[in-house]
């Protein structure tokens, strides 16, 4: 195998708030709806907050999405969905959630009701996932992904959940519409992960917290490490005392990106039809 390099690092010093809930880092910068990390779109880190007791409900209200896939894993506290579709859920630490928004929908990401009752801490990662043409108007869907579901491989000082794709012999609970892996774990200093990855296909390294090294290239936390797409296998090296890592594999779409806000789809015309579609409710509502 040969080991990939690193053609680029992304990160932000920008922080900014998502709703009232959630105080994110969008650690793809201004790479993010860019073919050359594609099939993914954007990535939203909150770091670890301690939120007080509220009598009001915390967190992100009804909007919309269509065309793309929203993944959020939860590190502290819990997280509360609704939409459209008539999913309602409740996801906790190390917990989940695989959202399709396809045709389109609309939900709700609140904190939860006992985050909301005693306060504590709160920690997650979303990420955008893009979805081809030919899959953007496949009916909304939702993942909800139990971290006893997820299997876990171990390495030398290290581990790494398979949330997604195939690890060897494990293989990620969660549904994709392309080829793609999302890995999450940790790197203990002087641990090492070698890990295979198609040629041709992005491979993405996140360190959210610590500090990991590959290819000689150091990547520090809240900040995620580009590959070239030459290479078979990503080597990363533990170099804080432990790391928090969040590895993310796929095969380029190749086709147009087009975003406005909550939409992604190809061309100028899609996104004023989906905005057009959720003005006139063609989205539906939540329930209640």
């Amino acid at each position: 195998m040969t080991d990939r390099g690193v053609v680029r690092v992304l990160t932000t010093p920008n922080r900014h708030w998502v709703g009232d809930g959630f105080l994110v880092r969008p650690i793809f910068a201004e790479a993010a709806f860019t073919e050359a990390l594609s099939p993914f779109l954007m990535f939203d880190w909150a770091a670890e907050r301690t939120f007080p007791p509220s009598a009001t409900p915390r967190g992100v209200g009804p909007h919309p999405h269509r065309g793309f896939e929203t993944v959020t894993l939860v590190y502290a506290g819990e997280v509360a969905h609704r939409d459209s579709a008539g999913h309602a859920d409740r996801i906790g630490a190390g917990d989940v959630q695989w959202m399709t928004a396809g045709s389109g929908l609309v939900h709700e990401e609140m904190l939860g009701g006992d985050v909301d009752a005693h306060g504590g801490a709160v920690s997650m990662a979303q990420l955008w996932v893009n979805l081809p043409a030919a899959a953007k108007a496949t009916p909304p869907r939702y993942q909800a992904i139990a971290a006893a579901a997820i299997p876990t491989a171990s390495f030398d000082g290290a581990s790494l959940r398979v949330v997604a794709g195939r690890l060897g012999d494990l293989v990620g609970p969660a549904e994709t519409h392309t080829p793609l892996a999302v890995l999450d774990g940790r790197v203990a200093r002087g641990g090492v992960v070698d890990l295979p990855i198609p040629a041709g296909w992005t491979g993405l390294v996140a360190a959210l917290s610590g500090e990991i090294d590959i290819a000689g290239r150091r990547i520090a936390a809240e900040s995620v490490a580009v590959t070239d797409r030459e290479g078979t296998r990503i080597r990363i090296d533990g170099v804080a005392a432990e790391s928090r890592v969040l590895i993310l594999a796929g095969a380029p779409l190749g086709e147009p990106i087009a975003q406005m806000g909550p939409f992604v789809m190809n061309s100028r015309d899609d996104l004023i039809r989906a905005v057009e579609d959720y003005r006139k409710g063609r989205m539906g509502s939540i329930p209640g």
